[in-house]
């Protein structure tokens, strides 16, 4: 009964956000909320909340002094260089434009935090897609996949996890799986390419007269039915004229529609190269004090959230001394510190029902049950199937400390070593980065102002095939 009650909690979710009956902080809170009354534990409600929102409370401590740390980074132009290579790339070309968002997502991901990644990105990308009149899903899905990939290095998480629950060494997992997740990451950029090709067609090939003259490239206004009179901008290859707009193509990914705005930019400045919160004399010192953080980070100095506050305290005192400035900084991303914390919270509700009622753990039990004797020589592909709606509809920790053991030892019964089995357990995170109980997912939909139904929906089905390149690449290497 637990477990028919969980995937319709689940699927219960997922249909109200994607059909947009419900918004993602309402559904988090109130359908597990019914369904822990239907268990007929409705009186533990508050002891559920709670130990989700203290399981969650580190995660939503990290996210918002990640999110004051890393915008005030970019408010003072630390990520300008960075901005300013990739518009060189990009150009006006919607099909650059993409690929430049997976090649960037992809190298921020290296420092191991999806938040940090998806913040980074679109602040860089969003006044480009926005002005381009692009599918801002179509930035988001990319981001998420490319990041998706990137997260199973070491001290990405799911790596140390599988090796904690195996009682394995973390490099032993994940240097015979390089490979298989180059392939991986090649499949989204050449995914990028064609997602990208497909914007073109719709938008039609648009070109920039002198591309970042005088620092001024992102004060350029690109005009959807521009001719090139007022010198901006220029329209050709298949782009009649005013069909910039979202949902004019014939070839708009899915919920271009409703992510993708054709008024102005909703108070989004982007990375003007003339604002006045620019701090140039300090960039070494801001430069220094990220790298500084991100190593701390990776080599676990410190609990993450007490180092971004560190480094946000840091970051606002040195480059804003006054505390006018610091408040007026502060107030700047509180949208995106409320709209991100609160969504971390109702998050806790969701996963705190799941994982107390029990739903969650029969959940898991019966997917091991159903599993055919006859499969158990061929466990690892098992797992590594099984890793795709499992990492999606719960944690990593839920995954990879509760399930991942009990497949394993089934896998060792029929000779299956436990690290293929690790290693197909990482196959499912280019999913799992778009999970609603994924905190990151909210700072990449949130920041580029796109419904997280529209985006669930557009790269759900491009996730779960870059999942099974990987799984195929692993098995054709013969390292799962």
């Amino acid at each position: 009964m637990l477990t028919i009650l969980g995937f319709a909690m689940i699927a219960t979710f997922l249909v109200l956000i994607m059909m947009k009956k419900m918004s993602p902080i309402a559904a988090l809170v109130l359908i597990p909320a019914l369904f822990c009354v239907f268990v007929g534990k409705g009186a533990n409600l508050g002891d559920y909340v709670l130990d989700g929102v203290t399981d969650l409370a580190p995660t939503a401590a990290m996210l918002m002094f990640a999110i004051v740390y890393f915008g005030v980074m970019i408010d003072v132009g630390l990520f300008d260089p960075i901005v300013r290579g990739i518009l060189k790339f990009c150009k006006a070309d919607p099909m650059r434009i993409v690929v430049g968002t997976a090649v960037l997502a992809a190298i921020v991901s290296l420092d191991g935090d999806g938040s940090t990644t998806f913040m980074i990105t679109v602040s860089a990308m969003y006044p480009l897609y926005k002005r381009l009149k692009m599918s801002l899903v179509v930035m988001t899905g990319v981001a998420a996949m490319a990041n998706g990939v990137m997260n199973t290095l070491p001290w990405g998480g799911p790596t140390a996890r599988a090796a904690t629950a195996l009682k394995l060494d973390a490099s032993d997992i994940f240097v015979p799986m390089i490979p298989a997740l180059l392939v991986g990451l090649l499949f989204v950029f050449v995914l990028s390419y064609v997602l990208g090709v497909r914007e073109r067609r719709r938008l039609g090939v648009l070109t920039l007269d002198d591309v970042l003259e005088e620092e001024k490239e992102t004060e350029t206004v690109l005009v959807g039915s521009g001719g090139s009179g007022d010198g901006t901008v220029s329209m050709r290859k298949g782009a009649a004229a005013g069909t910039g707009g979202a949902g004019s193509g014939t070839d708009a990914p899915e919920g271009a529609e409703d992510s993708t705005n054709s008024g102005d930019d909703d108070g989004f400045q982007g990375l003007d190269p003339n604002r006045d919160t620019l701090r140039p004399k300090l960039y070494w010192f801001n430069a220094l004090l990220t790298l500084s953080l991100l190593t701390a980070m990776i080599m676990e100095w410190l609990p993450i959230p007490v180092l971004f506050l560190i480094g946000a305290a840091l970051a606002l005192s040195v480059n804003f001394p006054h505390i006018p400035a610091q408040r007026a900084r502060l107030a700047a991303h509180a949208d995106n510190v409320l709209n991100v914390s609160g969504m971390v919270f109702a998050a806790a509700v969701f996963t705190g029902v799941l994982q107390g009622t029990g739903m969650v753990d029969h959940m898991a039990k019966w997917m091991v049950d159903v599993i055919p004797g006859s499969m158990g020589p061929h466990m690892a592909l098992v797992t590594g199937l099984l890793s795709l709606p499992l990492t999606y509809f719960m944690s990593n920790d839920g995954f990879y400390f509760g399930v991942l053991p009990v497949l394993a030892e089934a896998g060792a019964a029929h000779g299956v070593t436990p690290l293929e089995m690790a290693r197909a357990s990482l196959v499912g995170q280019p999913l799992h980065m778009s999970s609603p109980l994924v905190p990151a997912v909210y700072v990449l939909v949130g920041m580029a102002k796109v419904e997280f139904g529209d985006h669930t929906k557009f790269v759900v089905k491009w996730a779960v095939l870059t999942c099974l390149v990987i799984l195929g690449a692993g098995m054709l290497f013969g390292i799962i």
